[in-house]
């Protein structure tokens, strides 16, 4: 158990340093802005597309996606490739870079809220669900055009997807483990959307092809 217990903290700190990589703060010094300064004042996709347009939008993203991605595959696929509590670590080593990528120490803090993140996560996690929440997070997004609202359903997607894929589908021994860290993703999100969902109870919450100008 100490072993394991080593094992978590190592992929949490080398997730959180991954996560410290901004790619937002990379694009929009490209462009001689400082995104928390403007919009939203957040370091995601979201606002990096609003203020600098699509293209530094898609940028970022994938930066953001990949950043994750690279560091779970290898912990999960290649570093502990079949051992019982490989997909734990990589959740472990996700979070962590979900926690850097929100609040990375080297700008006070202050990052983006993590839906990027958490989905190149869950796609290193099981590629499965990519047919699954993909279409989800646009189906919500296009009938409610709350980008907000979508972001909020994939993050309560991911702990139901894991009791489906480690409980039922593949029985893994630390099953309810990886619930609960798979239900801290889900928490982190609502928390970093708090106020969106301020402003959707107040029906002042941005909709999609509203842009703000730097």
């Amino acid at each position: 158990m100490q072993g394991l217990i080593i094992k978590i903290a190592i992929c949490l700190v080398v997730g959180y340093l991954f996560g410290n990589i901004s790619t937002a703060w990379i694009c929009g010094k490209l462009k001689n802005v400082d995104l928390r300064e403007h919009g939203s004042g957040n370091l995601g996709t979201t606002n990096v597309m609003r203020v600098l347009g699509k293209k530094y939008g898609f940028i970022t993203f994938f930066g953001d996606f990949f950043k994750v991605a690279l560091p779970v595959i290898a912990v999960q696929y290649i570093i502990f490739s079949g051992k019982d509590y490989a997909a734990l670590l990589g959740l472990y080593t996700g979070f962590g870079a979900v926690m850097g990528h929100c609040h990375p120490f080297w700008l006070h803090f202050k990052g983006g809220k993590g839906i990027a993140s958490m989905s190149a996560v869950m796609a290193a996690f099981d590629p499965w669900i990519i047919p699954v929440g993909l279409p989800l997070f646009f189906i919500v997004v296009f009938t409610t055009r709350y980008v907000s609202v979508g972001s909020l359903t994939v993050a309560v997607l991911f702990p139901l997807w894991v009791t489906f894929r480690s409980y039922f589908l593949d029985p893994n021994p630390y099953f309810i483990h990886m619930l609960i860290v798979s239900l801290l993703y889900t928490a982190s999100a609502f928390y970093m959307h708090k106020s969106n969902i301020r402003r959707l109870a107040d029906g002042t919450e941005n909709k999609v092809g509203k842009k703000k100008n730097a």
